[in-house]
């Protein structure tokens, strides 16, 4: 049983290991500004072509939900109901290690780097003086709504609700990455970064959470 499992979690290790890699390589090009970064300012000039009032409220729109506490607000009360529906407390704190690993991730990778963000002039909103590098909305807000979408399936809902459950998933990651980039508090690569980030962290979260499942769980 126990080597059954090991070579179930092998891809999911794999995946972790591949992700590091990718996030340790773009990290360097992000230090030595070469490779991806280098087409980061030619990027965000070109998103300034594509601006309208229509499309800025959606990206704002966007951006709230990635904001940290209203992603706390979302976390806290996807908890609870998960705990009382599944009447078991393991999708929730599945739930609860994702989002803290995720914010840990964001804070750690963040002082790490050190990566200033856009100038002040490609910003729509609020300036803010924060390390750029991973986006926290894009990884944080990937991490929630996929590990949402990921439940769905673990606890076997219904087909139809699975599939909109993880198409609304990726669709919001997505936005919400890209809509940092359209109000111009993040290069394209931060934005990779959080994607990546999140992939790699949730590839630990789930080979964890089939590890130690019960038998027959």
């Amino acid at each position: 049983m126990a080597v059954r499992r090991l070579v179930a979690v092998a891809p999911g290790l794999v995946l972790a290991g591949a992700g590091v890699a990718a996030v340790a390589g773009l990290a360097d090009s992000v230090r030595e500004s070469n490779g991806l970064a280098a087409d980061d300012p030619r990027l965000a000039n070109d998103v300034l072509g594509l601006r309208s009032v229509e499309l800025t409220d959606v990206a704002r729109g966007l951006t709230f939900l990635g904001d940290v506490p209203v992603l706390m607000v979302f976390t806290l009360i996807a908890a609870l109901v998960l705990w009382r529906v599944t009447k078991s407390r393991r999708p929730a704190v599945l739930l609860l290690v994702a989002m803290a690993g995720s914010a840990a991730l964001t804070y750690g990778i963040k002082l790490l780097v050190e990566r200033p963000r856009p100038s002040v002039s490609y910003v729509l909103g609020a300036v803010d003086t924060s390390y750029s590098f991973p986006s926290g909305h894009t990884l944080n807000s990937a991490v929630f709504f996929l590990t949402m979408a990921g439940l769905l399936w673990m606890l076997r809902a219904g087909l139809a609700w699975r599939i909109a459950g993880t198409a609304v998933a990726v669709l919001l990651s997505v936005g919400i990455g890209l809509s940092r980039i359209y109000l111009g508090y993040h290069w394209a690569t931060d934005i990779l970064a959080g994607w990546l980030l999140a992939a790699t962290w949730l590839s630990l979260v789930a080979t964890g959470a089939y590890y130690t499942r019960r038998p027959g769980g």
